[in-house]
């Protein structure tokens, strides 16, 4: 989580100090926000926590992926996969 009074920086003080910046990111796991003139313009994280970001972000795919499927079964959206593929095969004109 963001500690506000830690995590946000100018980019002018994140420069003079990178150094600083870096071994305390790689120890506490969080990322900081730069900010140039007052507002947030970029954010700085270590490699393994921007890993794990997107690790984060595929699980959370696959279980919308899941969590869609079973919305349509229990909607009855689906057909039996024979169907399905025998239609196919018919279209295609490709024999078993």
């Amino acid at each position: 989580m963001l500690d506000l009074t830690k995590d946000i920086q100018s980019l002018t003080t994140f420069r003079r100090k990178s150094a600083e910046f870096l071994t305390e990111m790689k120890k506490n796991k969080r990322p900081v926000v730069l900010t140039v003139n007052g507002k947030a313009e970029v954010v700085v994280q270590t490699a393994e926590s921007y890993q794990r970001l997107l690790d984060a972000a595929a699980r959370a795919d696959i279980y919308e992926a899941i969590r869609q499927g079973l919305d349509d079964i229990v909607h009855s959206r689906t057909r039996p996969a024979r169907k399905v593929l025998n239609e196919l095969r018919r279209r295609h004109g490709v024999s078993r």
